[in-house]
């Protein structure tokens, strides 16, 4: 399809421009006059016409000109208008006086139209095949079976000497079974020497004996099979051992020593030869495991190899359809070795083992063979005979030349003369094998096995042998040649002998002797067994034959007329045969005079098999009488007729008959299907003749009938038989598609006038060796389409050409017809009446039809059981029925009888009356009631094609009353009934059946229209309402009968929920399958036949518009911010289906045209239809039916619909079209990588990044619709359809086994439906606003038309759609400028960014359609619209979005846009003189400094935290730009959120409130709004900097200030729930309640319950949160970061607080810091491991440092009254603490009387968390603490982790033990008595510290205390194991309590000297209490 290479996909999608593979059709005339039948003349294209062509002249401008390259240019259409006018001026195309934009729309349309494909479906992947109920199985054509075949070659068989002639013989056998499962294949490598040693016994060598290669088959692979080879040589004198023991001891190498030996035992040889070269010996045997070889060679085999990929087929593929027994028990072998995909492989067999003269029966063979698997090597009591044998195995595909068949006919492909044949050696499989005859096989196995003369006295018999010939009668002359011969010798032979055993009077046999039967065998044939004894050594009186006569045996080959199969046990009669013998068997012979003698007085000495494999004797005794009584009734026959031991007179016939037929049901499976087509040909054949027996009329049509349904039934209930998957019986089918006809009413009575017996030739149609032909897939599916045209008028033909197409395809073996084979008109002469035949005769098929409506009982059930058999009987005979009359041109009315249509009609109503009963009753059969429903549908389906069309209407309207009164569930009966609509709708004349033409004249002729469809005819559209095409009515069921039932029951599938969407996707399945067909049809190729279908399916548009809400669809990346040119090889997978509540943001169901309740409402209907949503596959189906119908509907029509359209409808139809563009977006090249951990994060990004650029991108209106829609976007439900591995999407392909190519092509292929599609959604928005007529606007269509396009814009688009795109926004740009600039302002903020984004794209087409867009706007906005401030901020804003979120544009790119829009104002001629082109200078320097900025963001990208102060300064610089600062505030949002910062990404969106709050504050006094940014002091008093500016510089009214989607009420209450989500998410609840402080007021003030409803729930939500991870929550870890050195440029001398996430630790952010650092300063940068301070001049000037110091928050102790939470602690916080250990001498660690303590306090410049993670720090306090100061802080901080261990509501023991072990613990260095005794041992001498010396003595009096009740606890907490652990802490305790008793007793007293009072007044209780204190002192 499109077949040029795709470039890279890392490039950008767009870059891929698919227009120059696609195939431009070139419409044909009719459709050019279509697109170009409205009222304008066409123009040149959009982008050649209203943009103009600038020719930039170098100037001193500050902006570098563009070069007038193409790139920067739109191209000009080549267009035969084009030439014409050539480029209008300026004025026509951009004045608003003289709008061009009727002129474009049309030109755009043209351009469009050469860019569409023809074939839509051809792009799609085909739908899923479970579905396609409509393609019936082709079944195989009947061939002789085959297992897996294998050819071996034998190359060579060498002993180590070389002396006589020797002979192999290759069988497989299977030691499982212990069965063989071949004959023998005979061959030898004797030289011509030693053939001539032989010739007086060789009369002639035929060609066919000359083999050396086999083809083996095996049916049932098995790890058991062996090769067994057995060597024979000449007899001569000795035992086996005597003659292999040369060959043991002597080698030809040793040709010097044994020369003479060898040549003795040549001439020797020679002798014997001569003499006895007819008898052979047994010598040696050897055997190979074959199926080890061919495992073997196929794990060897590289899947490259040619023939596995070359589609030859599998043997499992093979065996798929091969009905065989017990397959489970052969299934390990198959998964071993694949039988014909092995490497050809050679075996070498090196050792031969030495035959026993007594062990040579096949059981003995076995008992080998289990030895040899057993031990896996020989054992040693079998002597071997060194030696090789040579053979290649190979696996066989095709017929390899010069084959022989198994009776020796050449098999094609024929060979050229003298090329050694290949045998094909006949298999007896190791089970059944049920696969019918279908050639002609007659052979006969006859297996000698052993002979007893033991008791016999003379010693004559040792050496014996047997001689076996076929006799036809007793005279020796009456032999036949009917034996197979061995290899060099004659073809065929008279007579065989057995082997020798030497001097063996009981010798066992191996021999096989094959012969083929006569075809008519009579008594007289029989077996003749001689038995000789043969002498080795030739005496010397001796000089006639070796031979010694012993006896004579025999069998007749006949026994009451049957074949003699099986064992026997045979006496031998000695000197002479009986007179007559032949006709007895020898046990029964009669009495003879003379008497004859018998060996061992006629007792059985002579052991036999035979076995017979034969087409022509049934050996089945049911089948053999049921055809000996058939035959009987041909005549020709002599009563009473003997049947086996019985003799049947005439009279008694047709009562045997009955019995005979009753009893073929009995039958063993085997035979019956053997010969399955024979008996449904007798049975057939009396059903429809009525028989003649002794003079009366037997009619046994009932009781035949009965046997079909029970033969059928039986096949179909064996296991072992394989079905298709509409459950139909293999062999069955192959039957009715290839062996069925007419049964022949001469066949059994030949009587009537005219009478023929019908012709003896072949009735299969593939009669060659070739397997049956493969039917193509393509062709199956194609099969319903005829390749004749039925748009070209005719006349009537004069035969009925349907039937005549059925019934000629039966040599092609076309999949259009199921009637395939037929007996010739021409071999079947009527009657010599002439006319019909005469009513009297009996019809096939009426007789049928009647059987099955009298039938009852188990019958009756049966026959509906299995009904499509007999319902594709009754159509094959119909068929051949028809094709017999004489005048085929017979209207379809009178071709068959009123009886039979009322038995049809009857037989159609119980089959669906049937279905319902399993429906109803019986639930558990509902899958067979699916396969009646499917077989009843293909039967009217094969009627249409045969009887009155009017009739099988109305057979398809009773079905479907009948089914829609069931009382089932409504799932399965639409299911039930959308399968029997999508047959019926499969049929090749659908279109015609459904009437689609609009009156009769324009219809083509129906190939055979019954009477009604010529009557009947609808009315012309101009007649009906347009609106009304478009629904579903009465009407239109009426008139298009079967569309009407398709569309009625998709309609009713949508409406309904079923488990899983199952019902559903069968119905959009079924549509989507039929518009397929019409789309790849030959006959709908002209647009206007086209316009004409898709008329059909206008009403499927309204349902698909009604069922919006059930979409779903994947959206294929983030959108957010990313330049849509590039993200083309982001991986699609891990990007999941989008959520509803986003799916209508992004369809942007318009607020203004919606009541609020209304949408509530439909919010609410969306959720209860949850259930009902959609797969995404399903709706990409639906989707493209739609755009399918759109595409190919009439212009005209469409645009009349959307006139008359309500707004309500209308906003939908673009909402569809939105969801379009999303569906069918182009995914990238699939990479074949496997999915990386990073590849999944980014996706969940880009995810997020989605959810919130759709859910924010589209203003106030949208936020207001997303509370709305989908309030719980944060619960779980949602979450979970975020998840890739719970949502419906189902991979379509495997990745991983798919080829570059196949990848590659794949990715075109999806391109180009990108294309596609949205080229006809941009062709229908055209038509939308073509339709919209400019006085009575509708100005949310045009808003909505544009929202469309803006997502056109958003999402991967191919160049060719680009440029189109383009041409269709200038248009609505020049025709609706006023409105969209005044009205859509949201929407021209939109448009400013997508175009923007776009000026950046890299491909040079798409940047230039976008720069000319960009001006004309810029243009208009100017001239016409008077609101140039406006774009002007617009654009701004766009540029600082798209800088801040994108990170894949291209800057360079952008700037070469931006000169090229200089350039554009610069030669506009008719701007010059306008202050135009200098208003676009100066936004362009604004630009290009934003630009800068951008740069410098570049190039920190990799440090996050200066990329935010880069961007942090850039909005500070936008101070007096809110909007511009607000957009930049939004940017940093976006960065923390991908960083994971939701705290600081929620402080910006609080800021953005904030200033939005102040200027609606300045704009509108209500009470509701927040005072400006005051209001939000209680969240962070850091948004005070957001109050505004005074108002002198700054007016809100002034135009296009302050006038984004965001600075309105609902902008505001947007940002600040998406702030509060953000604070949820960061673990910050507590502000999520101040946030929603601010918003309630609001949504109290608008009534707005149901909002107010979800946001209680939010509170709810997160106090549930605070009280449940209340103390567990992490937040942030806070690091001191300073930089020194002139390295770092500003940040020289800098310290900054860094905020990090919950634990994290100072090794990972110094990692963080030093990997980024180094990469810039490489080996100069230096990280500082302590906290001191820095001495500047200690430090290297040519280095770079960095001090990083863990700090923590610091509060003064009035603080900490009121941060009681754990929250209260770690917010809002601007103090921080470090401390730093230091000795006076130096050191930072000493003795505990020596270590001093520095804290020092920074402060920073604002509060955490704010809009950025780090902040500089403003202010820097330090102080020291004197060495028992520091103790004292030590022992403060012990007890209280004491005290809160003991306290806890839940006490930790272990944590309890851990902290008493630190304290009490024996060992504790440094520990607490250490401290004590330091500093409280004595008193200080100096008197400042007294006071320290008190506070810790008091500390450690509270320590003792807690450390007593903390041991007090852990007695209580600790379990019985550790009772002695508590002693020892009890024991610790006690001691360091005595320890430090007299330290803490000691007071210092001048601490305790009495406070004279100052004032003489002070209370008396006071005083009282000094009093007291000085006692106690005292």
């Amino acid at each position: 399809m499109c077949s040029t290479h795709l470039e890279d996909a890392r490039q950008p999608f767009s870059a891929r421009m698919f227009s120059a593979s696609r195939p431009q059709p070139q419409p044909s005339p009719s459709a050019l006059a279509i697109l170009l039948s409205r009222s304008q003349p066409p123009q040149p294209k959009p982008s050649a016409s209203a943009i103009p062509q600038p020719q930039p002249q170098p100037s001193a401008s500050a902006i570098p000109q563009p070069q007038p390259s193409a790139s920067a240019i739109p191209p000009q259409t080549h267009h035969p208008s084009a030439q014409a006018s050539a480029i209008p001026s300026l004025s026509f195309s951009l004045s608003p006086s003289h709008p061009p934009a009727s002129a474009l729309a049309s030109d755009s349309a043209l351009a469009r139209w050469r860019s569409l494909l023809i074939l839509l479906f051809a792009l799609y992947p085909p739908a899923d095949e479970d579905d396609a109920v409509e393609i019936r199985p082709i079944p195989d054509c009947p061939k002789e079976h085959m297992g897996d075949r294998i050819i071996i070659r034998c190359q060579a068989i060498k002993f180590e000497i070389d002396i006589e002639p020797l002979f192999a013989t290759l069988a497989l056998y299977d030691l499982r079974e212990k069965k063989k499962i071949s004959e023998n294949f005979y061959c030898d490598l004797n030289s011509d020497q030693f053939k001539g040693f032989l010739k007086p016994h060789t009369p002639q060598t035929d060609h066919s004996t000359l083999s050396r290669a086999a083809i083996f088959s095996i049916t049932y692979p098995s790890p058991d099979i062996y090769l067994v080879i057995k060597i024979e040589k000449v007899l001569q004198q000795g035992e086996i051992s005597d003659c292999a023991e040369p060959y043991m001891v002597m080698k030809e190498t040793d040709s010097a020593k044994n020369k003479e030996k060898l040549e003795k035992l040549r001439n020797q040889s020679e002798m014997f030869c001569q003499r006895l070269g007819r008898y052979r010996m047994p010598f040696a045997w050897a055997t190979v495991n074959i199926m080890n070889v061919i495992s073997t060679a196929t794990l060897d085999r590289d899947t490259t190899d040619s023939d596995s990929l070359n589609g030859k087929s599998s043997s499992l593929e093979k065996r798929g359809q091969l009905p065989r027994r017990n397959s489970e028990r052969f299934g390990t072998m198959e998964d071993q070795c694949n039988m014909s995909a092995f490497k050809p492989a050679t075996i070498t067999i090196s050792t031969f083992c030495k035959q026993e003269g007594d062990r040579l029966s096949d059981e003995d063979l076995f008992k080998f063979l289990a030895d040899i698997k057993k031990f896996s090597s020989l054992q040693r009591r079998i002597k071997t005979i060194p030696g090789t044998i040579r053979l290649d195995v190979t696996p066989v595909h095709d017929n390899p030349v010069a084959c022989l068949s198994t009776e020796l006919i050449p098999v094609k492909p024929l060979a050229e003369k003298n090329v050694r044949p290949v045998k094909e050696v006949l298999e007896f499989p190791s089970s059944e094998v049920y696969v019918p005859h279908s050639t002609y096989r007659n052979l006969l196995y006859v297996y000698p096995q052993r002979l007893n003369f033991v008791n016999r006295l003379t010693s004559g018999g040792r050496n014996i042998t047997i001689k076996i010939q076929f006799m036809s009668g007793e005279d020796p002359s009456c032999v036949m040649p009917v034996i197979f011969g061995k290899s060099n010798g004659p073809e065929f032979v008279q007579e065989v002998y057995t082997p020798v055993t030497y001097h063996n009077k009981s010798p066992d046999f191996y021999e096989e002797v094959k012969m083929v039967l006569p075809a008519r065998l009579t008594e007289r044939h029989h077996l003749l067994f001689t038995f000789y004894h043969i002498s080795c050594q030739q005496k010397q009186n001796q000089t006639g034959a070796s031979e010694t006569l012993i006896g004579y045996s025999w069998l007749p080959i006949l026994s009451t007329d049957r074949l003699q199969t099986g064992q026997y046990c045979l006496p031998i009669a000695l000197d002479r045969l009986p007179v007559n013998y032949s006709l007895h068997s020898p046990e029964r012979i009669t009495p003879q005079v003379p008497p004859v003698k018998w060996m061992e007085s006629h007792k059985g000495v002579f052991n036999l098999e035979i076995q017979a494999v034969s087409s022509v004797h049934t050996q089945d005794n049911h089948l053999e009488r049921f055809f000996t009584l058939c035959h009987a009734l041909e005549g020709g026959v002599t009563f009473p007729l003997r049947v086996r031991e019985e003799k049947i007179p005439e009279n008694k016939l047709e009562h045997e008959l009955k019995l005979s037929i009753i009893s073929l049901s009995s039958s063993r499976l085997e035979p019956l299907v053997l010969y399955l087509h024979l008996v449904l040909d007798k049975l057939f054949t009396l059903i429809m003749q009525p028989m003649v027996i002794a003079g009366q009329t037997a009619n046994l049509a009932q009781i035949a009938f009965e046997s079909v349904v029970s033969i059928v039934n039986s096949l179909h209930n064996s296991q072992e038989l394989a079905r298709d998957q509409q459950g139909r019986n293999g062999l069955l089918a192959t039957y009715l598609y290839w062996v069925f006809r007419l049964p022949d009413s001469n066949e059994l009575l030949n009587t009537g006038p005219g009478g023929v017996v019908p012709p003896t030739e072949g009735r299969y149609s593939t009669m060659g060796r070739a397997s049956a032909t493969t039917v193509g897939t393509m062709l199956l599916q194609s099969r319903l389409r005829s390749s004749s045209n039925p748009d070209i008028p005719a006349p009537h033909s004069a035969e009925d050409t349907e039937v005549k197409n059925i019934l000629s395809a039966k040599g092609q073996n076309n999949p259009g017809s199921r009637m395939s084979t037929y007996v010739d008109v021409s071999s079947h002469p009527q009657s010599s009446t002439g006319g019909t035949r005469p009513s009297n005769r009996k019809q096939f098929h009426e007789e049928l039809a009647l059987q099955i409506v009298v039938s009852t009982g188990v019958c009756r059930e049966n026959a509906y059981k299995y009904a499509w058999f007999f319902f594709e009987l009754l159509v094959k005979s119909m068929a051949q029925h028809v094709s017999q009359l004489e005048k085929q041109d017979v209207p379809r009315r009178s071709r068959f009888s009123d009886r039979f249509k009322d038995d049809v009609t009857t037989i159609v109503s119980v089959v669906t009356a049937e279905i319902g009963t399993i429906l109803v009753k019986q639930q558990k059969e509902l899958e067979q009631a699916e396969k009646v429903n499917i077989s009843l549908a293909f039967f009217l389906y094969d009627l249409l094609s045969l009887m009155d069309r009017g009739f099988v209407f109305i057979l398809v309207k009773n079905y479907c009353n009948q089914m829609s009164t069931k009382t089932v569930s409504m799932p399965i009966l639409i299911s039930m009934r959308l399968e029997f609509l999508r047959i019926l709708c499969s049929h090749e004349h659908y279109l015609n059946l459904s009437l689609y033409f609009s009156s009769p004249a324009s219809a083509p002729v129906s190939p055979c229209p019954s009477i009604s469809s010529q009557s009947s005819s609808s009315c012309s559209f101009q007649e009906q309402r347009i609106l009304g095409l478009f629904e579903l009515s009465q009407e239109f069921k009426q008139q298009h009968y079967l569309a009407g039932l398709l569309l009625t029951e998709l309609s009713a599938a949508l409406d309904m929920e079923s488990e899983g969407g199952k019902v559903q996707k069968k119905a959009i399945n079924a549509t989507y399958s039929l518009l397929c067909a019409h789309d790849l049809d030959q006959r709908c190729t002209r647009p206007d036949v086209r316009a004409k279908v898709a008329t059909l399916y206008l009403p499927l548009v309204g349902i698909i518009i009604d069922s919006i809400n059930y979409l779903d669809f994947t959206v294929s990346e983030a959108r957010g911010g990313k330049s849509k040119t590039g993200g083309a090889d982001e991986d699609p997978d891990s990007i999941p289906p989008i959520n509803q509540s986003i799916a209508m943001a992004i369809a942007g169901n318009p607020f203004n045209t919606l009541a609020r309740n209304a949408l509530a409402s439909m919010a609410s209907v969306q959720s209860a239809k949850a259930v009902a949503t959609l797969s995404a596959e399903t709706s990409r189906n639906l989707l493209l039916c739609f755009l399918w119908v759109m595409k190919n509907a009439e212009r005209s029509l469409i645009q009349r619909w959307t006139v008359d359209m309500p707004s309500a409808q209308l906003n939908r139809l673009l909402e569809l079209l939105t969801i379009c563009v999303s569906c069918f977006e182009y995914r990238g090249k699939r990479s074949s990588d496997k999915v990386s951990t990073q590849a999944l994060q980014k996706s969940q990004q880009a995810k997020m990044q989605l959810e919130d650029s759709l859910l924010r991108g589209i203003g106030a209106r949208g936020e207001m619709m997303r509370r709305a829609g989908g309030s719980d976007r944060a619960g779980q439900r949602v979450n979970l359809r975020w998840r890739k591995d719970l949502t419906q999407w189902r991979q379509t392909n495997d990745k991983h086994d798919k080829t570059k190519a196949e990848l590659d092509q794949e990715a075109l292929i999806s391109g180009n439906l990108a294309t596609e599609s949205n080229l006809i959604v941009l062709d229908l928005l055209e038509t939308i606003v073509q339709a919209v007529p400019l006085a009575d606007c509708k100005e949310s269509v045009v808003g909505g038309v544009l929202r469309v396009l803006l997502h056109c814009l958003t999402c991967n688009q191919s160049t060719t759609f680009l440029s189109h795109c383009f041409s269709t926004l200038r248009a609505l740009v020049v025709k609706f400028g006023d409105l969209l600039f005044e009205e859509e302002a949201e929407q021209c903020a939109d448009l400013c960014q997508k175009v923007l984004q776009h000026c950046s794209s890299p491909v040079d087409g798409n940047r230039s359609q976008a720069c000319a867009t960009l001006y004309l706007i810029m243009r208009y906005s100017f001239s016409s619209a008077n609101n140039f401030s406006r774009v002007k901020m617009q654009v701004t804003m766009s540029l600082a979005s798209l800088v801040g979120k994108s990170s894949d544009f291209h800057e360079e790119y952008l700037r070469r846009s931006l000169r090229t829009i200089l350039a554009y104002a610069e030669e506009d001629t008719e701007m010059q003189n306008t202050p135009l082109p200098s208003q676009v200078d100066e936004l362009l320097r604004n630009l290009n400094s934003i630009l800068s900025d951008t740069v410098k963001m570049r190039e920190f990208q990799e440090d996050p935290e200066m990329l935010m102060d880069l961007m942090y300064r850039i909005a500070k610089g936008y101070q007096t730009s809110p909007d511009l600062r607000l957009t930049w505030l939004q940017n940093m949002a976006e960065k923390h959120k991908n960083r994971k910062c939701f705290t600081e990404s929620a402080m910006c969106l609080v800021h953005a409130a904030a200033l939005v709050a102040e200027y609606l504050s300045m704009l509108e006094d209500h009470k509701y709004l927040p005072v400006g940014s005051v209001t939000f002091q209680n969240i962070s008093p850091n948004v005070l900097e957001e109050s505004a500016v005074s108002d002198d510089i700054l007016s809100p009214d002034e135009d296009g200030v302050c006038s984004g989607q965001y600075f309105t009420t609902s902008g505001l209450v947007g940002l600040l729930k998406q702030a509060a989500e953000l604070f949820s998410n960061g673990g910050l609840y507590e502000t999520v309640n101040e946030v929603y402080k601010i918003i309630m007021p609001v949504l109290e003030a608008h009534r707005d319950f149901r909002e107010l409803v979800s946001t209680h729930e939010k509170l709810q939500r997160a106090f549930d949160n605070i009280i449940q991870k209340g103390h567990k929550r992490m937040f942030g870890t806070y690091f001191r970061v300073g930089f020194y050195g002139a390295k770092f440029g500003d940040l020289d001398e800098q310290e900054f607080v860094y905020k990090e996430p919950g634990i994290t630790h100072l090794p990972e952010i110094s990692h963080r810091l030093e990997n980024f650092y180094s990469q810039c300063f490489g080996d100069a940068l230096e990280m500082i491991k302590d906290s001191k301070d820095i001495d500047r001049s200690k430090l290297d000037a040519n280095k770079a440092y960095i001090q990083i110091t863990y700090v923590e928050p610091f509060f003064d102790d009035y603080e900490m009254k009121d941060r009681l939470t754990n929250f209260e602690k770690n917010f809002n916080l601007r103090r921080f603490m470090y401390t730093t250990p230091f000795t006076k001498a130096g050191r930072p660690r000493g003795e505990l009387n020596e270590q001093y303590k520095r804290k020092t306090i920074l402060t920073t410049m604002h509060t955490f968390p704010y809009i950025k993670t780090r902040i500089n720090v403003i202010q820097k306090e330090e102080f020291d603490l004197t060495p028992i100061e520091v103790a004292i802080e030590d022992m403060q901080k012990k007890t209280r982790e004491l005290a809160v261990a003991t306290h806890r509501e839940r006490p930790d023991a272990k944590m309890l033990q851990m902290l008493l072990q630190g304290s009490v613990g024996a060992t504790v260095n440094q520990g607490p008595l250490e401290v004590a005794q330091v500093f409280l041992n004595e008193i200080p001498a100096d008197p400042k510290l007294f006071r320290h010396h008190n506070k810790l003595r008091l500390c450690f009096k509270e320590f003792i205390m807690r450390c007593g009740e903390a041991v007090e606890k852990n007695k209580h907490l600790i379990t019985l194991d550790q009772k002695e652990y508590q002693q020892e802490l009890k024991k610790n305790y006690n001691r360091l309590r005595e320890n430090l008793r007299p330290m803490l007793e000691r007071k210092i007293p001048e601490l305790y000297k009495p406070i004279k009072p100052r004032l003489g007044n002070r209370d008396s209780v006071k005083r009282l209490s000094f009093r007291r204190a000085l006692e106690e002192n005292s």
